[in-house]
């Protein structure tokens, strides 16, 4: 005869704990990009460490910063923009990285930060309508340059990257970029202010405006673009002075699953899942390794903004600047566009 068995209170505690450990929650963006994610990121992982992940959806930085502050943290491993990773670490609001969990070998330092870590790279890039540009730009000092290359502008309405672009097309090396010389950044927007029909807001509205030859050139970026192209739309870009901006993985402080969040980051920014993610959406790997994998076709590989060819012409974007100085930038820059 069995005798039924009674638990004690911790007995139950540390049977839900074991149980809690074997499951991993991933919050990102949702959409197309989640979805991209979901399919060469979060279901291998799962099968490779035979755990649960589950997946949620965030807005950004606000949603971490409230469940961390509340002591309310529901989140293993979150995907936010690279700024604001480095604000996030900056206000203590997530855990420190194992690096001997996780390998950051083939990823740029600048994305490699003790709290968080790079996960997909997007370029801005010089872009034009064929119909209406015969010969585009090649760097920004021809996107700047209205004499020999007539035609109306579009930049996004916001600092970060325009005020990059601006000092390359000032002249400015791009080893010399940081910290960027914001006044002569400025001076050299206002430059340009007269040829800008149209500020952009999303990504979609700027691919919108190149198709449609509302603008003859437009900083705009790569993903967009290639897939308007390969719906046959009148544009092209170059790669040459792109600049990469990145997402990156942070964990959050009080995560219920640390330890197991490092294990999926580390599968995350692993040269096998960063090589299946081109398969499912146009980002780039930040795991330059990837490349080395045989898991892109050949024919895929210089399409991608981080194929090596492509790679040595682009900036990466210094996320650390901008966590310390984007809330000043964007004060000056709504009062430069709204003069």
């Amino acid at each position: 005869m069995h005798l039924p068995i009674k638990l004690t209170a911790c007995a139950v505690l540390a049977l839900t704990t074991a149980a809690t450990a074997q499951e991993v929650t991933v919050a990102s963006w949702g959409g197309s990009y989640q979805a991209a994610q979901s399919e060469a990121m979060f279901k291998p992982t799962a099968k490779e460490l035979g755990i649960t992940v589950k997946e949620a959806t965030l807005s950004g930085l606000a949603d971490i910063r409230l469940q961390v502050r509340s002591g309310a943290v529901e989140w293993d491993v979150v995907d936010l923009g690279a700024t604001d990773c480095a604000i996030g670490a900056r206000e203590g609001l997530f855990e420190k990285l194992d690096y001997s969990v996780i390998d950051a070998k083939g990823i740029d330092d600048k994305m490699v930060n003790d709290h968080w870590i790079g996960v997909i790279y997007y370029s801005t890039v010089p872009a034009w309508n064929t119909k209406t540009v015969k010969a585009g730009p090649q760097s920004w000092a021809d996107f700047w340059n209205v004499k020999d290359f007539p035609g109306d502008r579009s930049l996004r309405n916001r600092p970060q990257v325009m005020l990059e672009m601006a000092l390359l097309a000032d002249g400015v090396a791009p080893k010399d970029l940081y910290p960027l010389d914001v006044d002569r950044a400025f001076a050299k927007i206002e430059e340009l202010k007269p040829n800008i029909a149209t500020w952009w807001e999303s990504g979609a509205q700027s691919v919108q405006l190149a198709k449609d030859g509302e603008v003859d050139m437009i900083a705009a970026w790569d993903g967009r673009l290639a897939a308007a192209i390969a719906d046959k739309a009148a544009i092209d870009f170059t790669y040459n002075e792109g600049l990469l901006n990145a997402d990156c993985l942070a964990v959050p402080k009080g995560a219920p699953n640390k330890e197991l969040a490092m294990k999926a980051i580390a599968k995350f920014v692993s040269p096998e899942q960063q090589a299946m993610l081109t398969q499912h959406i146009s980002y780039g790997p930040v795991n330059v390794r990837a490349f080395e994998t045989g898991l892109i076709p050949e024919e895929a590989q210089s399409k991608i903004n981080t194929f090596p060819a492509n790679l040595e012409k682009q900036i990466v974007v210094d996320a650390e600047w901008w966590g310390e100085n984007g809330n000043r930038m964007r004060e000056r820059w709504d009062s430069m566009i709204q003069r």
